[in-house]
């Protein structure tokens, strides 16, 4: 069943919600740690080791959780992403429920960055006072190499993040598509959209004990070192 585009349908999921905050939360926390000292470094360390298990979790649901979550639902091709971009050029871009061929490219950019700051933040040490848990596990060309990378690929995570928050204001400002609010709620308006198919709760929780649980022993493991 095909929905009007000014009805107000469900189109995210409370996991994917969730998920997106706590990883808002938790990006902010360990720049305001490693950037000027507070939270502690415990904290940045901590916040990592959740962002971790939440990237885990995500990879995860992008294959069998909802529908608009599902990668396979909006990674498209490039013949697809240049066909929104010049339907923007023309006003006239439409896109289903969830995140429209260029949103999704961003998606996948931006949760590639970030796994890999947390990952190469557990080879990482500024040879001082401060490493992460799996320093002691690989030759010391790795941690120079993990530590560069988690220097440098910050300024790439900033860079995209400063072009999501462009994209989502000028949604806003241009188009009147507010992406904040479905964020928060769950529903939205004018976008075309069918039934969606949603996976249940305890499915989401499975997952992100398994998640969490495969980065706990990461780490116990790199400390027994």
């Amino acid at each position: 069943m095909t929905h009007p585009a000014n009805d107000s349908h469900r189109v995210w999921d409370l996991p994917t919600r969730l998920f997106h905050w706590l990883l808002v939360a938790l990006v902010a926390l360990q720049y305001a740690s490693g950037e000027f000292g507070w939270p502690s470094m415990q904290w940045h360390y901590l916040c990592g080791y959740a962002t971790l298990a939440l990237i885990a979790f995500r990879l995860l649901w992008g294959l069998c959780g909802s529908q608009t979550s599902r990668f396979g639902e909006f990674v498209r091709g490039p013949r697809a992403v240049w066909r929104y971009v010049a339907g923007l050029a023309r006003g006239d871009a439409t896109h289903g429920a969830g995140h429209n061929p260029l949103g999704g490219w961003s998606v996948v950019l931006m949760l590639a960055s970030i796994a890999l700051q947390a990952t190469s933040g557990l080879f990482a040490s500024d040879d001082i006072s401060e490493e992460g848990p799996l320093v002691a596990r690989v030759s010391a060309a790795t941690v120079a190499w993990m530590t560069r990378i988690h220097l440098w690929n910050r300024y790439v995570l900033l860079a995209l993040i400063v072009l999501h928050l462009v994209a989502i204001a000028s949604y806003g400002v241009l188009r009147g598509n507010n992406l904040v609010l479905p964020m928060l709620s769950g529903h939205a308006r004018g976008v075309r959209a069918q039934s969606l198919r949603f996976a249940p709760g305890w499915l989401a929780l499975l997952l992100f004990a398994l998640a969490a649980a495969a980065v706990w022993a990461l780490v116990a493991w790199g400390e027994a070192a």
